[in-house]
């Protein structure tokens, strides 16, 4: 009967995607001796924001996501940072594969805004597989499914994250705006006659502060 093991040997920025993009490479082991013909692997990660400390520093940050620190032993809970699937090529024994992990910055992403909010340190993340392995079977190939319990933890320094949102937004960011807000604004805009939507808004929290723009 077949057994696997997986761990994850490194995740890194993938320097050449089109979009942002981290990469795990995958360590798999089948260890009773099959041979295996190709694997459909699919994958959950997990963020575990609980399996860590803060500091006081990222508590503003994350108070949207989880309220204020004294609530934290009941809020910080584990969610889904994304799902993600890749083709495993033929092996017997151990091979190595890489999981692309798309990222975004879009803030409305809980993902991101975690990720964003904290400053340094590893993030505790777990990978959970499942997907369909294609063995030699009696009558040609056999399938059967990744078991439910595989699964592999890492600790992701915070900084690979922050690297490569950084070479693909350097020192920017952005929000989703409903169409009737971002009108809203652009006549805001217009009405001040300001040239970018930087100043704009700089505008618009210096009235928020009773400062004259």
């Amino acid at each position: 009967m077949s057994s696997y093991e997986f761990s994850v040997v490194d995740v890194f920025a993938e320097p050449y995607a089109a979009a942002p993009q981290l990469t795990a490479r995958l360590r798999i082991q089948e260890t009773s001796g099959e041979t295996i013909h190709a694997i459909a692997l699919r994958c959950q990660v997990r963020i575990e924001p609980q399996r860590r400390r803060y500091a006081e520093a990222d508590e503003s940050g994350l108070r949207a996501l989880f309220g204020d620190r004294d609530r934290w032993v009941d809020t910080l809970k584990p969610f889904l940072w994304m799902q993600c699937s890749s083709m495993v090529q033929g092996f017997t024994g151990i091979t190595e594969v890489d999981l692309a992990l798309p990222c975004t910055y879009d803030f409305e992403i809980t993902g991101s805004r975690y990720l964003h909010a904290v400053g340094e340190g590893d993030i505790p993340i777990v990978f959970l597989f499942s997907g369909t392995v294609f063995t030699k079977g009696v009558n040609g190939f056999g399938v059967v499914q990744v078991p439910w319990d595989c699964e592999a933890s890492y600790q992701l320094p915070v900084q690979v994250w922050q690297q490569m949102i950084a070479s693909y937004y350097p020192n920017t960011g952005w929000i989703r705006l409903d169409h009737d807000v971002l009108a809203e604004l652009a006549g805001f805009k217009a009405q001040h006659g300001l040239t970018t939507w930087e100043e704009t808004v700089q505008t618009l929290l210096a009235t928020r502060d009773g400062v004259q723009p």
